[in-house]
């Protein structure tokens, strides 16, 4: 998990995706905050805790726990409130937060079910979660293997989730349509090669493009982030998921 954290941690800054994911992220996270700056927040699996400063940091008080010791490590030099717990346990009292954020972790907890009801919890009334999951079954390539993912979601199934928690449904919305088809094409050609190859010891995806090409994915998925503010999109390789505690 160290090399994959290393690899992540390269990466965030200026790789394509992640660009992209900030960007369809932060007016989301705009809109629930709706002008305060004294939130509550806890983010769920928070990695390097890269989010904790470029996400999270205007509009509050930001906490995180992560399950790894490495995480940790990384994500100390956000300067935030920090323990080692996983997120079917999470180890704070009832009611205590304003907005819950899990980003690429639901995928890979084993009872991601028990994982809402534990955020849930945590929520004050009126509290939302915010989660970014995997989605397309057929998109399942390397990434999904080194990291551990066990399942992709349909909107169905990312509803059924947040509504099985006690939560409201605000929001599901399909990202990244405009990769579709190139993440298409490489995931193909892995399932090909994969019982060719050794045992993957890292994550190709993590891997930043040539400066032209990074700039252009860039901009494609920019211009998708600008569509998206009036038509919803009928395919992605994520979904963005918005939760509401009623109250």
């Amino acid at each position: 998990m160290g090399g994959l954290l290393e690899l992540t941690a390269r990466a965030e800054a200026t790789h394509f995706w992640f660009r992209g994911f900030r960007t369809f992220v932060a007016p989301v996270l705009r809109e629930i905050a709706a002008g305060r700056r004294d939130l509550r927040m806890i983010d769920c699996g928070c990695g390097t805790g890269y989010n904790l400063t470029t996400l999270l940091q205007p509009y509050g008080r930001a906490f995180a726990f992560d399950l790894t010791s490495d995480a940790l490590r990384r994500a100390r030099a956000s300067g935030r409130p920090l323990v080692r717990a996983d997120m079917e346990h999470i180890p704070f009292r009832s009611g205590s937060f304003d907005l819950a954020t899990s980003f690429d972790v639901v995928q890979s907890v084993p009872d991601d079910r028990k994982a809402l009801h534990e955020m849930a919890r945590v929520l004050k009334p009126g509290g939302h979660v915010v989660l970014n999951v995997t989605a397309l079954e057929l998109l399942r390539g390397d990434h999904s293997e080194v990291w551990g993912e066990l399942r992709r979601y349909t909107p169905q199934a990312a509803a059924r989730l947040i509504e099985d928690a006690g939560l409201q449904v605000a929001r599901i919305t399909y990202l990244f349509a405009s990769l579709v088809p190139l993440m298409l094409a490489v995931r193909s050609v892995q399932r090909l090669l994969r019982p060719f190859r050794e045992e993957m010891r890292g994550d190709s995806d993590l891997t930043v493009p040539p400066a032209p090409i990074n700039a252009a994915l860039t901009t494609l998925v920019r211009g998708e982030v600008a569509l998206g503010r009036y038509v919803g999109m009928p395919f992605g390789s994520s979904l963005l998921v918005v939760g509401r505690k009623a109250g």
